[in-house]
């Protein structure tokens, strides 16, 4: 079945100067083959269409965790305290991540959080 990243897993971020840090973490270890299946560094530059995020993105897996962490460079317009972006800052990049969809297997179904809201809702 497809779902919402959000219903398999939530982020942590923070902000350095131009760079942005983003953890998405796995609810549930059974979850996070998923993940590392779907969020990949593409997914994540095309979730921000190559205008928030300019420079390279590095991902980094801590499979014992059950967690991705993406490194994202030049993602904020030059930093926080310089930009007028205020969408861009690390806590907006995080949740638009959220929204990724990628395939659970259904027996996994009863392990998911939050409701299920259809696409374009």
């Amino acid at each position: 079945m497809r779902v919402a990243l959000r219903r398999v897993a939530h982020t942590r971020c923070g902000d350095k100067g131009n760079t942005s840090n983003i953890a998405v973490i796995a609810y549930e270890p059974r979850f996070y083959p998923c993940i590392k299946r779907a969020v990949t560094v593409e997914a994540m530059r095309t979730i921000y269409g190559g205008q928030a995020v300019r420079g390279p993105i590095t991902r980094y897996e801590v499979d014992a965790l059950g967690v991705l962490n993406f490194v994202l460079e030049g993602a904020l317009g030059g930093g926080v305290s310089r930009s007028l972006a205020i969408d861009n800052y690390g806590k907006a990049l995080a949740s638009a991540v959220l929204r990724l969809e990628l395939e659970v297997p259904d027996d996994l179904a009863p392990l998911l959080r939050g409701p299920h809201i259809k696409q374009g809702e």
